[in-house]
């Protein structure tokens, strides 16, 4: 079988920890270029990886190496750019998250993949866990019932990246939503099957990230963190459910880190990581199913779902048309935050 060829747009750390080093264990995959804007850092990154063409120019790319599969690893003003050009191009795209900066982009995204006839999906890798997948096949078979609340959480007591330009608004799009709650709002739409968005109210804060410099993932300049530090919200969904989010990179809580959505059923509840569910019987906690470690193989079997897709094979990805959804509800959490009252989707 002749290999497929993929490029990498990006020479950062998840271009090289996650993506790169899963393709080079697929047998059916073949790394032909690197592109990133820096000559030496591109050199340097297809040396260190075997890749045989490196450029700083992707259009140049594609002329020359003519690639079947492309992985987005740019800052996020860069994704829509980049994607674009990839399909126009014939290439499957996996993008990483989120989407991109505004709906609008994310639209275009999913429409040029339809029109092209081309494959794009975004690394919502968190929803490729097999505690997601339990807590979504029982809450297909109704064992937590009716389930009316879910509660998200993407915390950090005080996780503001001292690395790249995550407190850059303009390069980013946000601060901890469009970073770490996206991960999470993800999974649990996923889990609900997405459900259509009806109405949003937000409320976001920008309280620590000015006055400190340094935290558990290290330093920042305050006078440069144009970000929200924390984020929360209240998603109305149909059907009368209600999702509630919180979502901070600096938020004072007892918690180094909390990444997990709960789901408040009429029968049962359940948390994603690790899978529980649990019911009350008399007053008592019971415990119906109990996972004690969480997966934590979330990204290699994203990569995994990209590449089969791309190979033909029936799997799930986070696909186009999704993350337009999750886009939109990013885009609404701040609107709404930013004007103070509810928008409708």
């Amino acid at each position: 079988m002749e290999k497929k060829r993929v490029a990498i747009i990006g020479g950062g750390q998840v271009a090289e920890k996650v993506h790169v080093s899963y393709y080079g264990s697929r047998e059916e995959i073949e790394l032909a270029a690197v592109v990133s804007p820096n000559a030496d850092r591109a050199k340097n990154f297809a040396e260190r990886n075997d890749i045989p063409h490196y450029y700083t120019d992707a259009s140049e790319m594609y002329a020359a190496v003519k690639p079947d599969m492309v992985s987005i690893c740019t800052p996020n003003r860069n994704h829509y750019e980049n994607v674009m050009l990839a399909l126009e191009n014939g290439c499957d795209v996996l993008c990483e998250k989120p989407p991109a900066i505004s709906a609008d982009e994310a639209r275009k995204m999913r429409d040029a993949a339809i029109q092209n006839n081309c494959l794009l999906a975004y690394n919502f890798h968190h929803r490729f866990a097999d505690d997601v997948t339990i807590i979504r096949e029982k809450a297909e078979e109704g064992m937590l019932g009716d389930i009316y609340v879910v509660k998200v959480k993407a915390l950090r007591r005080c996780g503001i990246p001292g690395w790249g330009s995550f407190t850059n608004k303009e390069v980013q799009g946000g601060g901890p939503l469009i970073d770490l709650g996206v991960h999470m709002l993800d999974a649990a739409l996923y889990v609900l099957d997405f459900p259509k968005i009806e109405k949003v109210t937000a409320k976001m804060y920008q309280k620590i990230g000015t006055k400190k410099s340094a935290g558990t993932l290290g330093e920042w300049d305050p006078e440069k963190f144009e970000v929200e530090d924390s984020l929360f919200g209240f998603v109305e969904l149909e059907g009368g459910r209600l999702l509630q989010l919180e979502t901070s990179f600096a938020l004072n809580i007892k918690e180094t880190s909390i990444m997990n959505v709960e789901f408040c059923g009429d029968q049962a509840g359940a948390t994603l990581y690790p899978a529980q569910i649990y019911t009350d019987e008399g007053g008592e906690l019971v415990s119906l199913l109990k996972r004690e470690i969480a997966d934590a193989d979330r990204h290699q079997k994203s990569m995994r779902s990209f590449v089969d897709k791309c190979l033909g094979k029936d799997v799930m990805v986070a696909d186009g048309e999704q993350g337009y959804v999750i886009q939109q509800l990013i885009e609404a959490l701040y609107e709404s935050a930013e004007k103070g009252e509810s928008v409708s989707l």
